[in-house]
């Protein structure tokens, strides 16, 4: 994981309520797209940062891929801010 992907993916508001939705459950693409007034293109694009940031994860299921979060990166970007105040 790279610090900067990370902070360039959750700088976007779009990508920040992708991953609002997520906390609460998976989702597949098209669930995402739904709540969005994006085309499918540009849904595709943000779940492309996600998964570059390592932000979320997908598998697939039958006909669908299905993305979550991966709680793990936002722990290492806590610790990183928790170190810049001086704390940890």
């Amino acid at each position: 994981m790279g610090m900067s992907e990370t902070l360039k993916a959750i700088a976007d508001p779009v990508r920040r309520d992708i991953l609002e939705m997520l906390k609460v459950e998976k989702k597949s693409a098209g669930e995402i797209g739904e709540k969005f007034n994006l085309t499918g293109a540009t849904v595709s694009y943000h779940l492309s940062q996600l998964k570059k940031a390592n932000l979320i994860t997908e598998n697939k299921y039958k006909n669908f891929i299905y993305y979550e979060l991966n709680t793990s990166v936002f722990e290492d970007v806590l610790t990183w801010i928790y170190k810049l105040g001086g704390k940890a």
